[in-house]
């Protein structure tokens, strides 16, 4: 009869030219960590990583704000352009504030300091 330490022993020991299963799955797991720090760098550094993505965020925010300071403009000159196609009030506002213009009638008074005075 043979001893418990011979029938212990696996099949793969016995067949020449195969690996045992510890090595085998030596180099699955090694696989799998190489696969794995490869996705993690990805996720953390390459295209379309997490920093990257909170970037774009960013600016997309920016943008926004852009545009809305923008369509804000946008109204305030489309509310003076309706004025100016439909009141002489507006028109007469520009040309006495930008021109210096004066209404038939008004007297114009421009006070001027001395130049001393100003500093």
């Amino acid at each position: 009869m043979r001893s418990t330490p011979a029938r212990a022993r696996s099949a793969d020991s016995e067949r020449p030219g195969l690996l045992p299963w510890g090595s085998i799955l030596r180099w699955v797991l090694l696989l799998l960590v190489i696969v794995l720090a490869a996705l993690q760098y990805r996720l953390w550094v390459g295209e379309g990583s997490l920093g990257e993505i909170t970037v774009l965020r960013r600016e997309i925010r920016e943008q926004h704000l852009e545009l809305e300071r923008l369509r804000e403009r946008n109204r305030a000159l489309q509310a003076e352009v309706e004025d100016l196609k439909r009141g002489l009030e507006a028109i007469e506002e520009r040309a006495r504030s930008e021109m210096g213009m004066v209404k038939e009638g008004e007297v114009f008074f421009q006070i001027v300091e001395p130049e001393g005075a100003a500093r």
